[in-house]
């Protein structure tokens, strides 16, 4: 697996943070043996109002049979996670330093903020959320797009020791209300609506029915900050009919379309009108260590969203020092991740990694197809980005349009290419490293979770030798272990659950208000290991190689295979662009391989493709990996955020047609043309 190694760039060992294994070596070394002198080291760079006491400084159990599970770090320190990654780099002399450049929708639609301008707006906000009666403890909910008031909105949540929890602004009216509902929330800031390429998304409207459904099960949300962000008619304006003599509503709840925007007298107020008079001026509010900061709700396997608990100190110090070392960030570079700030990449990648090293950042509210499908690559060389950081998803359609809307662009300024969110196939990571990369770009394939904080597993620019389709090797603090089904552990090369036998200062500390269901979930099937439910396999140097969920195995007579590695192998045919597979019942074998895959524009579906497509599974496999069907995807269901929605696959190969919410689909058609292509399966 994995034979090729490609060395990091010489030219970029010689400036990299860690430039040779043997440095690496040493320091997590040193990260394992003695913790609390690694990570008071670092601790060292921020503010503290008071400090850690040296004897607390790092306490767990990870054994359910030894009692409740629990994660500290730094217990006793005060600080404020705001303070640090503004008012502490403004007094530092960066206070004119461009903090972040956004990028609209539309190429003619950008500004910039500084750190001290970003500053002044974070304590306007949090002035205003404490006049609505916020305080400390206090969960506010954010529902927007990637514009610079979600980075301001997030930060006044810190200043005054709220705790934010960002919903991705394409979720359904339902899946916003349950996660409102979830975490009590009292307070909801979101925009009028939002521009995604050519589609209009209308999320007060939206927010509304959440916010209505909330109220009919019992809660009731006491303000919605409502972010003017699409264009709004003036009263000399006459479109749809509409003037300010209408009477119905003035002109000022009504978009630039000609659109009502539902409006709440008492309970829904204007950003603008809120900021207008409130001061520049707000003291931040101390936090302990482990007080929590943020709320992320991520998938359950119960159905049931589970609210993901972050807290303070051991958070900062993670997603300061895995930005730092990973992306190889130095001062007077240009940093830039895609993720939405409605994922956990986009809280640690976009907001407090970024922010806490003092970085500039590009934030993009658009796609990477509009209004071409070069717009990643015009960005890239408009800010002069150095570090790139996006999804394999992404690549891979990208890839379908093959080199020239790459090569239109220099994309000189490229140091680090970084890849999130699944593994990335081999293919997709060499048309990375060779047409964007110019094979001279350091490429950090990073395994991490919502639970994890930040990277756990992953290469580091000019120091770690990288193989295609491997995440490599542990960041510091990170203790990995395979484990096989009865808990055994497996040395030496092999393949099993990826678990881990320590915390390290990012990892989530509960699940809000359902601690068992966190201990349940995370602790319980290994007792003394935090259960990541993805399996790995390691190779004979000691890589690991992330396969996916370990419910996204099959078995098939008697074989158990990774959907992963399948797909993988479907997509490294030159025609295919991008491949699904989920598994479905055979009468005879138990589970076979259900398989979508997406032709490269030019190349026709045929049974000739078919056939070599099976043929180049058994050939890398073996004969009992062979799909039993391979369907013609025109296009697999995404989110917009770019993540397959394998569930709808699954429902497709069983000719279900329940499937459930599909509000956050990026394109919802897709689902009746798979269905239309589907194969029966043959005993």
């Amino acid at each position: 697996m994995g034979k090729t190694v490609y060395m990091p760039d010489s030219t970029l060992s010689r400036k990299s943070h860690i430039s040779s294994m043997a440095q690496y070596l040493d320091m997590y070394k040193s990260s394992i043996d003695t913790p609390e002198e690694f990570w008071g080291d670092i601790a060292k760079q921020f503010h503290w109002e008071t400090p850690a006491s040296p004897n607390k400084f790092f306490s767990y159990n990870f054994d359910i049979t030894k009692g409740p599970i629990h994660i500290k770090w730094m217990e006793g320190a005060t600080t404020n996670i705001c303070y640090n990654l503004l008012d502490r780099n403004v007094k530092s002399g960066l206070g004119d330093k461009i903090a972040f450049y956004w990028e609209g929708n539309d190429p003619d639609d950008y500004s910039r903020l500084t750190y001290r301008k970003l500053l002044e707006e974070v304590c306007r906000f949090a002035n205003v959320l404490k006049s609505k009666g916020v305080t400390k403890g206090d969960r506010v909910a954010i529902y927007m797009p990637m514009i610079l008031e979600v980075i301001i909105a997030i930060l006044a949540c810190s200043r005054i020791g709220a705790v934010h929890t960002i919903v991705f602004a394409g979720f359904s009216a339902d899946s916003f209300a349950e996660r409102m509902l979830d975490s009590k929330c009292k307070v909801v800031v979101t925009t009028d609506g939002v521009w995604r390429g050519q589609k209009l998304l209308c999320l007060k409207e939206i927010c509304d029915s959440a916010l209505e459904r909330c109220k009919k099960l019992g809660h009731e949300v006491e303000t919605c900050i409502v972010i003017e962000h699409l264009p709004r008619l003036s009263a000399s304006q006459n479109r749809n009919g509409i003037t300010e003599e209408n009477g119905d509503i003035s002109p000022e709840k009504r978009n630039a379309f000609g659109s009502k925007i539902p409006w709440t007298e008492g309970r829904d107020v204007w950003w603008h009108e809120e900021m207008e008079d409130a001061s520049t001026s707000c003291y931040p509010v101390w936090v302990g260590a482990e007080d929590p900061l943020f709320m992320l709700y991520t998938s359950g396997s119960t159905g049931k969203p589970k609210g993901v608990l972050h807290t303070t100190a051991g958070y900062l110090l993670y997603a300061a020092s895995t930005f730092k070392y990973v992306f190889d960030y130095r001062p007077g570079d240009v940093y830039w991740c895609t993720a939405d700030v409605g994922w956990i990449t986009g809280h640690t990648y976009v907001v407090y990694g970024p922010l806490a090293n003092g970085a500039t950042s590009v934030l993009f509210e658009g796609t990477p197809f509009h209004p071409d499908n070069d717009r990643y690559w015009l960005i890239v060389d408009k800010y002069r980005v150095n570090q790139f950081y996006t999804a394999p998803t992404a690549l891979r359609a990208l890839m379908k349009f093959g080199d020239e809307p790459v090569k239109k662009h220099s994309l000189s300024t490229l140091q680090v290419l970084g890849s999130v969110g699944e593994p990335i196939n081999p293919e997709a990571w060499h048309w990375y490293y060779k047409i964007i990369g110019h094979e001279k770009c350091s490429i950090v394939d990073t395994f991490w979770q919502t639970e994890t904080g930040g990277h756990v597993i992953t290469p580091l620019p000019g120091c770690t030798p990288m193989k295609p389709g491997s995440a490599t090797l542990p960041f510091f603090g990170v203790l990995p272990v395979l484990l096989d089904e009865n808990g055994k552990e497996i040395l030496g090369p092999g393949e099993g659950y990826l678990v881990f036998r320590r915390p390290w200062p990012g990892i989530m500390r509960t699940l809000f208000a359902n601690h068992e269901r966190f201990e349940t979930t995370y602790f319980k099937k290994f007792p003394g290991y935090y259960c990541t439910g993805d399996g790995a396999h390691r190779d004979e140097d000691g890589y690991l190689w992330v396969t996916g969920r370990v419910d996204d195995m099959l078995n098939v007579s008697g074989h158990l295979l990774s959907t992963a590695e399948v797909e993988s192998t479907l997509s490294a045919h030159p025609s295919i662009a991008e491949a699904a597979v989920v598994s479905q019942a055979h009468p005879i074998k138990g589970e076979c391989l259900y398989c979508f895959v997406t032709p490269n524009e030019d190349v026709e579906f045929s049974e000739k493709l078919t056939d070599e497509l099976k043929r180049k599974v058994r050939e890398k496999i073996g004969p009992f990996a062979t799909p039993e069907v391979i369907q013609h995807a025109p296009g697999l269901p995404k989110t917009r955020s770019g993540k397959i929605m394998r569930r709808i696959l699954r429902k497709v190969a069983q000719n279900d047609r329940d499937i459930g919410d599909i509000s956050t689909l990026a394109d919802e058609g897709i689902i009746e043309i798979l269905f239309q292509n589907r194969i029966e399966i043959k005993a």
